[in-house]
Protein backbone atom coordinates (compact mmCIF):
# COMPACT_ATOMS: atom_id res chain seq x y z
CA UNK A 1 0.00 0.00 0.00
CA UNK A 2 1.60 3.27 -0.25
CA UNK A 3 2.24 5.75 1.97
CA UNK A 4 -0.86 8.07 3.12
CA UNK A 5 0.05 12.07 2.13
CA UNK A 6 0.31 13.98 5.00
CA UNK A 7 -2.27 17.32 5.33
CA UNK A 8 -5.67 17.93 4.62
CA UNK A 9 -6.46 17.70 0.49
CA UNK A 10 -7.83 20.73 -0.45
CA UNK A 11 -8.36 21.26 -4.06
CA UNK A 12 -9.36 24.55 -6.00
CA UNK A 13 -7.68 28.06 -6.51
CA UNK A 14 -6.77 30.89 -3.82
CA UNK A 15 -5.72 34.37 -4.81
CA UNK A 16 -3.11 35.92 -2.25
CA UNK A 17 -2.32 39.45 -2.61
CA UNK A 18 1.19 39.72 -1.80
CA UNK A 19 2.57 42.19 0.18
CA UNK A 20 6.30 43.74 -0.30
CA UNK A 21 9.71 41.79 1.24
CA UNK A 22 8.18 38.58 1.33
CA UNK A 23 9.16 36.09 -1.57
CA UNK A 24 6.78 33.83 -3.43
CA UNK A 25 7.69 30.83 -1.89
CA UNK A 26 7.62 32.10 1.31
CA UNK A 27 3.63 32.39 0.69
CA UNK A 28 3.44 29.59 -0.44
CA UNK A 29 4.75 28.05 2.43
CA UNK A 30 2.95 30.22 5.24
CA UNK A 31 -0.48 29.23 3.41
CA UNK A 32 0.42 25.48 3.91
CA UNK A 33 0.98 25.86 7.51
CA UNK A 34 -2.14 27.92 7.75
CA UNK A 35 -4.37 25.61 5.70
CA UNK A 36 -2.54 22.51 6.66
CA UNK A 37 -3.15 21.52 2.80
CA UNK A 38 -1.75 18.50 1.72
CA UNK A 39 -0.38 20.32 -1.66
CA UNK A 40 0.37 23.27 -2.36
CA UNK A 41 2.02 25.91 -5.37
CA UNK A 42 2.22 29.25 -6.91
CA UNK A 43 1.52 30.59 -10.58
CA UNK A 44 4.61 32.62 -11.05
CA UNK A 45 6.55 34.02 -8.87
CA UNK A 46 6.80 37.75 -7.95
CA UNK A 47 10.06 39.16 -7.18
CA UNK A 48 10.43 40.18 -2.84
CA UNK A 49 9.79 43.71 -3.61
CA UNK A 50 6.57 43.00 -5.99
CA UNK A 51 3.52 42.90 -4.56
CA UNK A 52 -0.03 42.16 -5.78
CA UNK A 53 -1.48 39.16 -7.37
CA UNK A 54 -0.50 35.90 -6.21
CA UNK A 55 -2.36 32.79 -7.54
CA UNK A 56 -1.80 29.31 -4.99
CA UNK A 57 -2.85 26.29 -6.32
CA UNK A 58 -4.14 23.82 -4.01
CA UNK A 59 -3.95 19.93 -4.44
CA UNK A 60 -5.19 18.61 -7.66
CA UNK A 61 -5.06 22.58 -9.07
CA UNK A 62 -1.64 22.32 -9.57
CA UNK A 63 -2.11 20.38 -12.29
CA UNK A 64 -3.17 23.65 -13.83
CA UNK A 65 -0.73 25.80 -13.09
CA UNK A 66 0.64 26.00 -16.73
CA UNK A 67 -2.69 27.24 -18.00
CA UNK A 68 -2.06 30.19 -15.35
CA UNK A 69 1.80 30.82 -15.98
CA UNK A 70 0.96 30.85 -19.99
CA UNK A 71 -1.47 33.53 -19.47
CA UNK A 72 -1.16 37.29 -19.55
CA UNK A 73 -0.48 39.31 -16.80
CA UNK A 74 -1.12 42.88 -15.88
CA UNK A 75 1.08 45.01 -14.25
CA UNK A 76 1.57 48.88 -12.67
CA UNK A 77 4.70 49.79 -12.51
CA UNK A 78 6.63 53.36 -11.65
CA UNK A 79 9.80 54.05 -13.61
CA UNK A 80 12.19 56.92 -11.00
CA UNK A 81 14.65 58.69 -13.77
CA UNK A 82 18.12 59.85 -13.82
CA UNK A 83 19.53 55.98 -12.02
CA UNK A 84 20.29 53.10 -13.24
CA UNK A 85 20.57 50.10 -10.36
CA UNK A 86 22.72 46.79 -10.33
CA UNK A 87 19.12 44.74 -9.98
CA UNK A 88 17.33 46.90 -12.53
CA UNK A 89 14.60 47.65 -9.26
CA UNK A 90 15.05 49.78 -5.93
CA UNK A 91 17.10 46.72 -4.13
CA UNK A 92 20.82 47.44 -6.36
CA UNK A 93 23.54 49.87 -6.09
CA UNK A 94 23.25 52.57 -8.18
CA UNK A 95 25.15 52.05 -10.73
CA UNK A 96 25.56 55.29 -12.81
CA UNK A 97 23.07 58.76 -12.72
CA UNK A 98 21.74 61.18 -15.21
CA UNK A 99 20.06 64.49 -15.28
CA UNK A 100 17.67 64.24 -18.30
CA UNK A 101 14.16 63.97 -17.53
CA UNK A 102 11.66 62.89 -20.31
CA UNK A 103 8.44 65.00 -20.62
CA UNK A 104 4.93 63.47 -21.20
CA UNK A 105 5.00 63.80 -25.17
CA UNK A 106 8.35 62.33 -25.50
CA UNK A 107 7.20 59.47 -23.04
CA UNK A 108 4.20 58.82 -25.12
CA UNK A 109 5.78 59.08 -28.26
CA UNK A 110 8.17 56.26 -27.80
CA UNK A 111 5.77 53.33 -26.01
CA UNK A 112 4.27 52.18 -29.45
CA UNK A 113 7.37 50.63 -30.24
CA UNK A 114 7.41 48.21 -27.37
CA UNK A 115 3.96 46.91 -28.40
CA UNK A 116 3.37 43.40 -29.91
CA UNK A 117 6.40 40.63 -30.37
CA UNK A 118 9.78 42.69 -28.90
CA UNK A 119 13.41 41.30 -28.18
CA UNK A 120 14.58 42.24 -24.17
CA UNK A 121 17.61 41.07 -22.14
CA UNK A 122 16.55 39.91 -19.16
CA UNK A 123 17.85 41.48 -16.23
CA UNK A 124 21.09 39.67 -14.79
CA UNK A 125 19.69 39.44 -11.55
CA UNK A 126 16.89 37.04 -12.96
CA UNK A 127 16.51 33.49 -11.89
CA UNK A 128 17.15 32.92 -15.82
CA UNK A 129 19.72 29.70 -15.86
CA UNK A 130 23.12 29.72 -17.44
CA UNK A 131 25.32 26.87 -17.71
CA UNK A 132 22.90 25.39 -15.05
CA UNK A 133 23.63 28.14 -12.56
CA UNK A 134 21.00 30.69 -11.75
CA UNK A 135 22.11 34.41 -13.03
CA UNK A 136 21.48 36.07 -10.09
CA UNK A 137 23.63 34.15 -8.27
CA UNK A 138 26.21 34.78 -10.68
CA UNK A 139 25.54 38.32 -10.76
CA UNK A 140 26.20 38.36 -6.82
CA UNK A 141 29.41 36.77 -7.34
CA UNK A 142 30.09 39.95 -9.42
CA UNK A 143 30.78 36.78 -12.39
CA UNK A 144 30.54 38.94 -15.72
CA UNK A 145 27.57 37.62 -17.43
CA UNK A 146 26.12 38.09 -20.93
CA UNK A 147 22.14 37.50 -20.60
CA UNK A 148 20.39 36.19 -24.06
CA UNK A 149 18.01 38.32 -25.73
CA UNK A 150 14.47 36.69 -26.12
CA UNK A 151 11.08 37.82 -27.52
CA UNK A 152 8.31 38.43 -25.03
CA UNK A 153 4.84 39.70 -26.01
CA UNK A 154 3.17 43.14 -24.66
CA UNK A 155 0.10 43.78 -25.92
CA UNK A 156 -0.53 47.36 -24.20
CA UNK A 157 1.53 49.83 -22.71
CA UNK A 158 0.29 52.91 -21.35
CA UNK A 159 1.54 55.87 -19.44
CA UNK A 160 -0.61 56.56 -15.75
CA UNK A 161 0.62 58.95 -14.14
CA UNK A 162 3.82 61.80 -13.61
CA UNK A 163 3.68 62.41 -10.20
CA UNK A 164 6.35 64.38 -10.21
CA UNK A 165 9.43 65.29 -12.81
CA UNK A 166 11.38 61.99 -11.55
CA UNK A 167 8.94 59.82 -12.02
CA UNK A 168 6.28 57.81 -14.52
CA UNK A 169 3.79 55.33 -13.44
CA UNK A 170 2.54 52.41 -16.23
CA UNK A 171 0.31 49.71 -16.91
CA UNK A 172 1.46 46.81 -19.48
CA UNK A 173 -0.28 43.79 -20.37
CA UNK A 174 1.92 41.04 -21.27
CA UNK A 175 2.90 37.80 -21.65
CA UNK A 176 5.02 34.84 -20.55
CA UNK A 177 8.62 35.55 -19.49
CA UNK A 178 8.22 39.52 -19.76
CA UNK A 179 10.78 41.23 -17.13
CA UNK A 180 9.25 44.56 -16.05
CA UNK A 181 12.39 45.69 -14.48
CA UNK A 182 13.55 45.10 -18.63
CA UNK A 183 10.68 47.24 -20.10
CA UNK A 184 11.49 49.86 -17.29
CA UNK A 185 15.13 50.00 -18.13
CA UNK A 186 14.26 49.63 -21.89
CA UNK A 187 12.12 52.79 -22.18
CA UNK A 188 14.29 54.94 -20.28
CA UNK A 189 17.08 54.12 -22.70
CA UNK A 190 14.83 54.44 -25.31
CA UNK A 191 14.07 58.00 -24.04
CA UNK A 192 17.96 59.01 -23.86
CA UNK A 193 18.06 59.10 -19.87
CA UNK A 194 18.42 56.35 -17.18
CA UNK A 195 15.60 54.36 -15.37
CA UNK A 196 14.90 51.91 -12.50
CA UNK A 197 11.82 50.17 -11.33
CA UNK A 198 11.23 51.87 -8.11
CA UNK A 199 7.47 50.07 -7.55
CA UNK A 200 5.74 47.25 -9.48
CA UNK A 201 2.24 45.77 -8.64
CA UNK A 202 0.93 42.87 -10.50
CA UNK A 203 -2.86 43.36 -10.86
CA UNK A 204 -3.97 40.52 -12.87
CA UNK A 205 -2.82 36.79 -14.46
CA UNK A 206 -4.62 35.04 -16.70
CA UNK A 207 -8.24 35.07 -14.91
CA UNK A 208 -7.41 36.11 -11.41
CA UNK A 209 -7.13 39.85 -10.75
CA UNK A 210 -7.43 41.99 -7.77
CA UNK A 211 -11.02 41.99 -6.71
CA UNK A 212 -10.61 38.02 -6.02
CA UNK A 213 -7.11 38.19 -3.91
CA UNK A 214 -6.66 38.46 -0.17
CA UNK A 215 -4.43 39.08 2.18
CA UNK A 216 -2.56 36.61 4.23
CA UNK A 217 -3.97 38.34 7.48
CA UNK A 218 -7.20 37.48 6.03
CA UNK A 219 -6.32 33.95 4.65
CA UNK A 220 -5.07 33.53 8.55
CA UNK A 221 -9.18 34.81 9.91
CA UNK A 222 -10.84 32.54 7.57
CA UNK A 223 -8.58 29.45 8.22
CA UNK A 224 -9.62 29.89 11.58
CA UNK A 225 -13.32 29.99 11.48
CA UNK A 226 -13.46 27.57 8.63
CA UNK A 227 -14.56 29.89 6.06
CA UNK A 228 -11.50 28.91 4.00
CA UNK A 229 -14.09 27.46 1.50
CA UNK A 230 -15.80 30.31 0.54
CA UNK A 231 -12.51 32.25 -0.52
CA UNK A 232 -11.53 29.07 -2.79
CA UNK A 233 -11.72 28.82 -6.36
CA UNK A 234 -12.91 26.31 -8.67
CA UNK A 235 -10.01 24.02 -10.43
CA UNK A 236 -11.66 25.00 -13.41
CA UNK A 237 -11.31 28.89 -13.41
CA UNK A 238 -8.30 28.80 -15.19
CA UNK A 239 -9.96 26.57 -17.93
CA UNK A 240 -13.02 28.50 -18.53
CA UNK A 241 -12.16 29.22 -22.79
CA UNK A 242 -11.56 25.48 -22.80
CA UNK A 243 -14.06 23.66 -24.46
CA UNK A 244 -16.55 21.23 -22.29
CA UNK A 245 -17.56 18.04 -23.12
CA UNK A 246 -20.04 16.50 -20.57
CA UNK A 247 -19.55 12.57 -19.69
CA UNK A 248 -22.15 9.69 -19.07
CA UNK A 249 -21.30 7.48 -15.79
CA UNK A 250 -19.70 5.03 -17.88
CA UNK A 251 -17.73 7.48 -20.03
CA UNK A 252 -16.20 8.67 -16.69
CA UNK A 253 -15.07 5.39 -15.46
CA UNK A 254 -13.25 4.58 -18.78
CA UNK A 255 -11.60 8.17 -18.49
CA UNK A 256 -10.86 7.37 -14.89
CA UNK A 257 -9.18 4.58 -15.73
CA UNK A 258 -7.33 6.04 -19.03
CA UNK A 259 -9.18 4.95 -21.81
CA UNK A 260 -10.08 6.28 -24.64
CA UNK A 261 -13.52 7.20 -25.78
CA UNK A 262 -15.03 7.15 -29.05
CA UNK A 263 -16.66 10.65 -30.74
CA UNK A 264 -16.95 11.81 -34.09
CA UNK A 265 -15.10 15.08 -33.25
CA UNK A 266 -12.41 17.15 -35.06
CA UNK A 267 -8.83 17.10 -33.76
CA UNK A 268 -8.75 19.79 -30.86
CA UNK A 269 -6.02 21.04 -28.87
CA UNK A 270 -7.79 20.43 -25.95
CA UNK A 271 -10.61 19.61 -24.46
CA UNK A 272 -12.06 20.17 -20.62
CA UNK A 273 -14.36 16.84 -19.80
CA UNK A 274 -16.81 17.10 -17.01
CA UNK A 275 -19.16 14.95 -15.11
CA UNK A 276 -21.95 16.13 -13.23
CA UNK A 277 -20.76 20.04 -12.93
CA UNK A 278 -17.03 18.87 -12.26
CA UNK A 279 -13.67 18.84 -13.59
CA UNK A 280 -12.44 14.93 -14.17
CA UNK A 281 -10.06 15.18 -16.57
CA UNK A 282 -8.31 17.42 -19.73
CA UNK A 283 -8.09 15.57 -22.94
CA UNK A 284 -7.32 15.78 -26.94
CA UNK A 285 -9.12 14.47 -29.45
CA UNK A 286 -7.00 12.42 -32.47
CA UNK A 287 -8.42 10.67 -35.25
CA UNK A 288 -12.18 10.35 -33.69
CA UNK A 289 -10.51 9.40 -30.49
CA UNK A 290 -10.92 11.53 -26.56
CA UNK A 291 -7.79 11.03 -24.85
CA UNK A 292 -7.06 11.94 -21.60
CA UNK A 293 -3.95 13.31 -20.92
CA UNK A 294 -4.51 14.76 -16.93
CA UNK A 295 -6.78 13.12 -14.95
CA UNK A 296 -8.01 14.69 -11.77
CA UNK A 297 -8.64 12.63 -8.14
CA UNK A 298 -10.61 14.71 -5.58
Amino acid sequence: MGRKKKGIPIHGWLIIDKPLEISSNNVVGKARWLTKAQKVGHGGTLDPLASGVLPLAFGEATKTVSFVMDGTKTYRFEVTWGETRTTDDAEGEISATCEKRPSKAEIEAILPTFLGAVEQIPPKFSAIKINGQRAYKLARADEDIEMTARTVQIDRLELIDMPDANRAVFEVDCGKGTYVRSLGRDIAAKLDTLGYISVLRRTKVGPFDEKSAISLDFLEEIVHSDALSESLLAIETVLDDISALALSEEEARKIRQGMPLHRDLDNTAILRLMYEDKLLALAKIEDGFVRPFRVFNY
